[in-house]
């Protein structure tokens, strides 16, 4: 038979499952440690001096209401003479008391205000290092991971769900620090009568456990939320990067009842917890009301206090509900957040993901070449898409991939920049396995070209820049002359200085790749990756980059990857994949002369139209 846990153990235990649940959140405020301990510092501050306050405030209403009796004295025998005036009239009494009540208000106010302060500042720093978590996280990552999400789910986390932790935070701070204040009240009440203390405890404690499961429940439905939250935001990403897709297939009736609903699945689910949660402040209001008129009408029946005793004890339980109130209805909205602070948690932790291992040794250049040894790579690490790759690229010459879609090109030039690292064989440099090497000092060396140019919303100039950030005005400016787009650039309207917009929004696809051809060239490489990269240009912008790229590509390795054939007749070594097997290499020419694998292609390009060709060979 289970044992049955007391209701402090459990407690215990509910506390030490949130700090489990919470850690890599949690952690960040040992970064915090000053302004946290000054918020707490002053919230502390603050609820001493609400009891000096209703302290005086019994003094002052015993003066009001009973002036004959003995001063309500500390025993402090300096502080009753000389603050409380304890052998003066009646009235100085009264006065001295009055102006203690003024002070002690000001002072707590003073100090509730520093504590809502540093509270505020503690939950901006502890944003902010989140955001710098996240951001460390994304970039430790394994390209592999980025495959298995979705853009939409991380970006909701770097905005809607961090905002949401920044009230999570402040919600706890409201906790914490109305909870002292209730401790302060606790005590007030206790001294002034135990019983009906005892009878407010009874009722708000049964009011307590019930409302605890009502919020479990809110916590539970608040996961969906999350989730809707996040596909909604992806969905709504997607629209947006996609809409010149979208109006060119005539999409938008699809994409509109895509969009409605996900977006009336989110106005669903916070319609569910809503309605859970709202319960919570009425339910509470009702029971707190029942208990003062009970507690009201018990005391005056039974005579358990004097006058001024009484109307303390109902000023410090009138201060008191509210303040309850309110606890609950935060608990009721942390627990909305519940979803939240789990799926930033899975993003902070690291015990389910594959982080990038880089090596240590510097890359001092090509001495040698890059040997692929029997490698096998899967992006899935299942369903393999190379298969025992062995080949050599030699230093200072030129080798093309040919093959088919899918066959494995663009996965090979990835392994050379280490974006993935081989599921078996080795990659090596030099003759030294290339997981060895510093990433870093081997990517300086490397100029990237490939396809599907990224163009950042920036500048002609910073977009070219990228990676060279000490590059001048006349070098940018030699590097886009050299690609071929130095015409299209000065026809904008601010030249170098014309912001591109998100994605190069205001560029051709041709113009794109010429961008990206400059900001190779200004790299300067040792080794240089064309992975189709005059694939978007027509046939004369192609025929004018080429001859740059080929006076480019003189005294360095090129790894070169073309669906048109004749851009890679002077290439000294044409691999020949299939299905991701090596199934031919040589010279153009003697690939040519064997009619065998390459001569199929060469055939097909040479009697099919450029567009049919491209689907053979790309």
């Amino acid at each position: 038979m289970k044992p049955k846990l007391t209701r402090p153990v459990k407690k215990l235990l509910s506390l030490m499952s949130f700090w489990r649940n919470n850690y890599y959140i949690l952690r960040e405020l040992k970064h915090l440690r000053r302004l946290t301990g000054l918020a707490l510092l002053f919230s502390c501050l603050a609820a001493v001096f609400e009891g000096f306050g209703l302290g005086f405030l019994l003094a002052f209403l015993q003066g009001l209401t009973n002036p004959a009796e003995q001063p309500i004295t500390t025993g402090i025998e300096w502080f009753d003479i000389w603050i409380l005036g304890a052998q003066g009239s009646a009235t100085s009494q009264l006065y001295r008391v009055s102006a203690l009540i003024l002070l002690s208000t000001w002072i707590r106010a003073s100090f509730n205000y520093l504590s809502q302060v540093h509270t505020q500042w503690v939950g901006l720093h502890l944003i902010n290092q989140l955001r710098q978590q996240f951001f460390e996280q994304l970039q430790a990552q394994s390209l592999s991971y980025f495959t298995n999400k979705r853009s939409g789910d991380l970006i909701d986390v770097f905005t809607t769900n961090t905002e949401r932790i920044r009230q999570v935070f402040i919600g706890i701070a409201f906790l914490v620090t109305r909870g002292l204040t209730i401790v302060v009240y606790a005590i007030t009440l206790f001294l002034l009568s135990w019983q009906l203390t005892l009878l407010a405890v009874l009722v708000f404690g049964t009011l307590t456990f019930g409302l605890s499961g009502l919020n479990r429940r809110i916590r539970e439905r608040s996961f969906e939320i999350t989730k809707t939250s996040a596909r909604y935001t992806s969905n709504t990403l997607e629209l947006i990067s996609g809409i010149k897709t979208v109006h060119a297939f005539g999409t938008q009736e699809f994409e509109r009842k895509k969009f409605y609903q996900t977006s009336f699945d989110l106005m669903q689910a916070w319609k569910r917890v809503i309605g859970l949660s709202a319960f919570v402040k009425p339910l509470a209001e009702i029971a707190s009301i029942t208990l003062l008129v009970s507690m009201i009408v018990l005391a005056i029946t039974s005579g358990l206090m004097e006058v001024a005793s009484l109307l303390t004890f109902f000023f410090v339980l009138f201060r008191l509900v509210p303040i309850l109130q309110d606890m609950n209805g935060v608990i009721a909205d942390l627990s909305t957040l519940g979803g939240t602070l789990d799926n930033i948690n899975q993003l902070l932790k690291p015990d389910d993901k594959i982080y990038f291992q880089n090596g240590e040794a510097e890359f001092l250049g090509l001495k040698q070449a890059i040997d692929f040894e029997a490698v096998d790579f899967a992006y899935d690490g299942q369903n393999l898409v190379l298969h025992n790759v062995t080949f050599s690229i030699e230093r200072d010459k030129m080798t093309a991939l040919v093959g088919a879609s899918g066959a494995g090109k663009t996965t090979i030039a990835e392994l050379v920049t280490r974006f993935y690292d081989p599921s078996a064989g080795r990659v090596l440099i030099n003759g030294v396995d290339l997981r060895t090497f510093d990433i870093n000092s081997v990517r300086r060396r490397v100029a990237v070209v490939s396809q599907d140019t990224f163009i950042f919303n920036a500048s002609v100039s910073e977009n070219i820049a990228y990676g060279t950030p000490n590059a001048t005005a006349d070098q940018i400016e030699k590097a886009a002359q050299l690609a071929h787009a130095l015409e299209f650039i000065w026809e904008m309207p601010e030249g170098f200085k014309t912001q591109l917009g998100d994605r190069g929004v205001r560029l051709s696809g041709g113009q794109r790749q010429r961008i990206a051809i400059a900001r190779a060239l200004l790299r300067n490489p040792e080794i240089l990756i064309l992975d189709e990269a005059t694939s978007a240009l027509d046939s004369i912008s192609e025929k004018l980059i080429q001859e740059a790229l080929e006076k480019l590509a003189i005294g360095r390795t090129v790894i070169v990857i073309a669906h048109r054939l004749s851009t890679i007749a002077k290439a000294d070594k044409v691999v020949v994949l299939e299905q991701g097997r090596i199934v031919e290499q040589g010279t153009y020419s003697e690939l040519i002369a064997r009619r065998s694998r390459f001569w199929n292609y060469y055939q097909i390009q040479q009697s099919a139209s450029p567009a049919e060709s491209a689907v053979f060979t790309e």
